[in-house]
């Protein structure tokens, strides 16, 4: 059985219409377009921040769409109901947060997200956590497996090693790379070099940019791959909910000391390039 895919109408809804697509208009810092490709709406943050002030917070930040997953899937849900303009869902294959070290090998693991992507639309799954030989464990590889059955994105927080081992289980898998791995830029770089399918998302990080001016090993990192990264907050526990608007205005910060069209593409073209449906052929 296939998913429910994304369609033309339904990606362009999030796109927040026509005044994005194809723009190539120079930004003020305090305008810019952005998405966040790392965001968490876990059962615990559905208490604290309910739907409707979650939906605000990211209003309110600007962004004109977020990668979501959460642990259970239930968060995700509930946002696309509020917002599904907004909101592009990813499926994380824990079902509560002290799954993260333990999924790996739990093979009802395997049976929850090929429910779910029976019932939901999803572009990716992820985030998860996945390092080294455990790559290789059953559980991890059907997944990769689920994913590669309806081109879905890997959103990967792993190691260098793991990473080599899910493009080799998936020569032509998109994956897009948790925090950079949080890794040097200068090894960043030489992964992207490696694989021309994977980006890298810099959630997490402050290392790029301070007091608004880019990292100069960072700037050549953008430079050489403007195509290939992604801002993220990540809201790994309830309370970076309310860290998303201050990480909005210090993303626009630093990527206005970027050339204006690559900052757009970092800020929030990458995404649509990487997430749009269209590239899977599905429509």
């Amino acid at each position: 059985m296939t998913s429910p895919v994304w369609s033309r109408r339904d990606f362009s809804m999030w796109l927040g219409g026509t005044a994005l697509v194809g723009s190539t208009a120079t930004y003020a810092a305090a305008d810019m377009p952005l998405f966040d490709a790392h965001i968490h709406y876990s059962h615990d943050a559905v208490e604290a921040v309910p739907p409707k002030e979650a939906i605000a917070i990211l209003r309110k930040a600007g962004l004109r769409g977020a990668l979501v997953s959460s642990s259970d899937d239930n968060g995700t849900q509930l946002l696309i109901a509020e917002a599904r303009d907004l909101i592009v869902a990813e499926l994380r294959p824990y079902r509560s947060r002290g799954e993260l070290g333990t999924w790996i090998r739990d093979p009802s693991v395997v049976t929850y997200l090929e429910a779910r992507l029976a019932k939901y639309r999803y572009v990716g799954i992820g985030e998860f956590h996945l390092s080294g030989d455990d790559t290789e464990l059953p559980v991890p590889k059907r997944m990769v497996a689920l994913a590669r059955e309806r081109n879905l994105v890997l959103h990967a927080h792993s190691d260098v090693q793991a990473i080599e081992r899910l493009f080799r289980q998936w020569p032509d898998a998109r994956i897009l790379w948790a925090h950079s791995g949080f890794d040097r830029p200068e090894a960043v770089r030489a992964m992207l070099r490696r694989y021309p399918k994977l980006w890298s998302d810099l959630a997490f990080r402050g290392d790029q940019a301070s007091g608004g001016k880019v990292d100069p090993a960072w700037r050549e990192a953008f430079m050489e791959f403007p195509d290939r990264f992604m801002i993220g907050t990540d809201t790994f526990t309830p309370e970076r909910w309310h860290y998303i608007g201050s990480h909005a205005t210090y993303s626009r910060g630093w990527l206005a000391d970027l050339p204006a069209p690559i900052a757009a593409q970092i800020g929030w073209r990458n995404a649509q390039n990487l997430l749009n449906p269209q590239a899977s052929g599905k429509s």
